[in-house]
């Protein structure tokens, strides 16, 4: 059959369904969990406030497709210890765990292994592209980077002294930060790098990184941090010191949102975090559920499963001083079940 031919095919099909079979739309429909069907989402530091409206929002897709969820993760930022914890999950056999993997690599094995095991795996906002995970959801961090660097040059100039903090082993923040400085290389030389130290999200470490760096930059313009925990640190070592530095970082703590509206902080650039929840959630409920449809490939022959997402873009916000009330954690969470 032509290509014309199989979409008036398609068109008549389409038509004698909408007219012909009243019922159809009370049959049940596939998006829903059998009973006790659940599903896991896995964190480290189990504890920091970025994970909650990240649990909302994967909670409030599956409480619309009558499915149970569970919060699970280590309080410690330790990978031995999460991998220990995402491997208890799945003694419990859930249909799915959407995972924030503290390091790639680490994480091959116990994903496969899972997936083998018929347990779907979802990556959020770290990745572990390496593995059958079969999707990633997440902000862009290219994107992140280029717009904080960007917001640098546009408040400081493009000659200009900035150092930022970093995490290294996590793949969201080692992207913000070496793609912010390839792009300052790229597109402002005279923009020069000053220091670079390792915070590890530890606002103690951060507090002490920041005070050397400005102690022996006295110039120094800007700086950069891939999360929120170390912009606490970096912050109180400036204001300590009444250095005039411009301070930007991803995510948002309620510390950091305070110090935004006090203009301590210029802006944070935040990852859609209900969004990420949620389409994590769809993700993980669709790779569970590929029977549900036939798609166009050789999936029956691979034996892969259908459901492949290499990247879902969940969109980030720029937090100001203007908008600041609209990420209050308190205020959201009012009235919301927080397990």
């Amino acid at each position: 059959m032509k290509l014309v031919q199989w979409a008036a095919a398609l068109t008549a099909v389409t038509m004698t369904g909408a007219f012909a079979v009243p019922g159809a739309a009370s049959a049940q429909s596939k998006f829903q969990c059998e009973p006790g069907e659940t599903y896991i989402m896995n964190v480290m530091v189990s504890a920091h406030p970025y994970w909650v409206p990240v649990y909302q929002g994967f909670k409030q897709a599956a409480e619309a497709m009558g499915c149970d969820t569970v919060f699970s993760g280590t309080p410690d930022y330790d990978i031995t210890k999460q991998i220990a914890s995402f491997e208890q999950d799945l003694v419990k056999q859930p249909a799915g765990v959407l995972l924030h993997p503290m390091q790639s690599d680490p994480f091959i094995e116990p994903i496969n292994r899972a997936i083998e095991g018929g347990i779907e795996v979802v990556t959020f906002a770290a990745d572990s592209p390496k593995s059958k995970r079969t999707a990633y959801i997440t902000s862009d961090n290219l994107a992140e980077a280029k717009f904080a660097a960007e917001e640098i040059v546009k408040q400081i100039g493009d000659s200009a002294e900035y150092a930022v903090l970093e995490n290294p082993g996590q793949s969201n923040h080692d992207l913000r930060v070496t793609a912010l400085i390839s792009y300052m290389e790229d597109n402002y030389p005279n923009m020069k790098l000053v220091g670079r130290q390792a915070s590890n999200q530890d606002s103690n470490a951060a507090y002490r990184a920041t005070a050397s760096m400005l102690q022996a930059n006295p110039n120094l313009g800007a700086l950069w941090i891939p999360e929120a925990g170390s912009a606490e640190g970096a912050v109180a070592a400036v204001l300590e010191a009444k250095a005039k530095v411009l301070i930007m970082h991803a995510d948002v703590t309620p510390t950091t949102l305070e110090h935004i509206k006090a203009g301590n902080i210029h802006m944070a650039l935040n990852p859609n975090q209900g969004m990420q929840g949620f389409m994590g959630f769809v993700a993980l409920f669709m790779a569970a559920h590929s029977d549900m449809f036939d798609p166009f490939n050789d999936y029956k022959v691979s034996g892969f499963n259908p459901v492949q997402i290499p990247y879902v873009d969940n969109g980030f916000s720029v937090i100001t001083k203007d908008n600041a009330d609209s990420f209050d954690l308190n205020a959201y969470m009012e009235g919301r079940d927080p397990s």
